[in-house]
């Protein structure tokens, strides 16, 4: 650590900031669970709505017309949080705390 000195003979020492706050790793450990689980429940959402168009005797009208309507929505869901998870990982080393 270096110290200069001002034209008022004031020693200034160097500020280095700290960025270890130990609930940045709790924000973390809860956002991956967040992330995991929408996942998740994306991907059951996909895997439900894909075989329920695929195989016409596994689901009933409602639910095929569930699907018809919503498997683009899930398709861009599941685009946005695999986007959100990269970014994540990205920026703060992801881990889905398992």
């Amino acid at each position: 650590m270096s110290r200069r000195t001002t034209p008022g003979n004031v020693d200034i020492p160097d500020i280095q900031p700290d960025f270890s706050a130990p609930f940045f790793q709790g924000f973390q450990v809860i956002a991956s669970y967040i992330l995991a689980g929408a996942m998740l429940v994306v991907l059951i959402m996909l895997i439900i709505a894909g075989a329920a168009l695929a195989f016409r005797g596994l689901a009933s009208d409602r639910v095929r017309t569930w699907a018809g309507e919503n498997i683009l929505w899930i398709f861009i869901a599941a685009a946005v949080l695999g986007a959100a998870s990269g970014l994540f990982a990205w920026f703060v080393n992801f881990d889905f705390g398992f």
